[in-house]
């Protein structure tokens, strides 16, 4: 199971359960610890996750932050843990606290569902006001995980975080502050309109007059944007399916009967599977079966066939692949594992399909 499968099973495991969570302990029980697990930390090992981190040796009633995230013996991810229920705002003073006691140069701040990441864009080693990254975890976006995936343990990189965490801020500020002029634009948004399609003097008669004008025209604006692009998918997937139907080789009943999907095809399919899963997700990799071999496509798709696994001859056995204009070639195999050599063209093949 990849990782962004495993984000949404978390979410779902939340809604299914919150209701009988009933404190704080049961939430990190439930909800967060999982999510460390997921992010490939090891809850068990001291070297990896420390519980109740103590965040300021010198005084004798010691600060403890939830957990910490250790790499190369150092603090770099603190989170402070919060009921399920509870408002997070009311706690940014001492998760703000926390950060400034220790090494690490992230923070979050969870009650479970909602995770907010911070860190110290606007002063070196001062906790910024508002998170970079923000997200409730039963309704979490894909755009929303590609950034929570640069957490996790196997590509953990301070450097590539912070250079994003600098254009999330400011690409999230941009967001609020449009989303905010589209339902009550202001003066300074009308002005702008009006300088660009009226001739006369920007009184504040006519800025009272356009304010409402502004309002409505963007609406329609993007309610036509929104359309015109659902419609345009319509229309693609319409063709892409006419297109498969015409490419699809037809098969009568007494044809598709003699189809069996061999334990050998269904191994040789997985061993294609792995060698895929390096560069694209596993739920994008199908399988179809015909007669005499097994074909495997990328997006269920018979114009992006990866290779052809020819298994049923009890003589010899094949793998076809394919080149950049699909003409297929065979290569005799003495074993399933004769697939991992030809590793570089099923790559290669994802590669063409994926920047065509």
């Amino acid at each position: 199971m990849d990782f962004k499968e495993q984000i949404k099973q978390l979410g779902d495991r939340v809604l299914r359960f919150k209701d009988q969570t009933l404190t704080e302990e049961a939430t990190k029980s439930a909800f967060i610890m999982p999510f460390i697990q997921i992010l490939g930390y090891d809850l068990f090992n001291p070297l990896e996750v420390v519980p109740e981190f103590v965040t300021d040796y010198g005084v004798k009633n010691a600060e403890k932050v939830d957990y910490a995230i250790f790499k190369d013996q150092q603090p770099v991810l603190i989170i402070e843990c919060k009921y399920h229920q509870e408002n997070l705002e009311k706690h940014y003073t001492q998760i703000h606290k926390y950060f400034h006691l220790t090494k690490a140069r992230f923070a979050v701040l969870t009650n479970g569902i909602q995770y907010n990441f911070y860190t110290d864009l606007d002063n070196a080693n001062k906790m910024d006001e508002k998170p970079f990254l923000s997200f409730d975890i039963t309704n979490i976006k894909d755009q929303q995980i590609k950034e929570l995936a640069k957490f996790h343990k196997s590509g953990f990189d301070v450097t590539q975080i912070l250079t994003t965490a600098s254009e999330l801020k400011y690409s999230n500020a941009i967001k609020t502050v449009l989303a905010n002029e589209l339902i009550n634009p202001s003066p300074e948004f009308v002005k702008f309109f009006v300088s660009r399609v009226h001739e006369g003097r920007a009184t504040e008669k006519v800025i009272l007059q356009f304010t409402e004008l502004v309002k409505k025209t963007v609406d329609q604006t993007f309610q036509d944007i929104v359309s015109d692009r659902l419609m345009k998918a319509i229309n693609q997937a319409k063709q892409q399916t006419e297109e498969v139907k015409q490419e699809e080789p037809s098969v009568n009943q007494e044809e598709e009967n003699k189809i069996v999907t061999t334990v050998e095809e269904l191994n040789g399919y997985y061993i294609v599977k792995s060698i895929l899963r390096t560069k694209i997700e596993a739920s994008r990799i199908f399988n179809r079966d015909s007669i005499n071999y097994l074909s495997i496509i990328l997006d269920d798709n018979n114009k992006k066939p990866i290779c052809r696994l020819w298994l049923n001859s009890q003589k010899k056995k094949y793998l076809g692949t394919f080149d950049f204009e699909k003409k297929e070639t065979k290569h005799e195999i003495s074993s399933l594992d004769d697939i991992y050599n030809f590793s570089t063209e099923l790559l290669a093949m994802v590669d063409f399909y994926e920047n065509k």
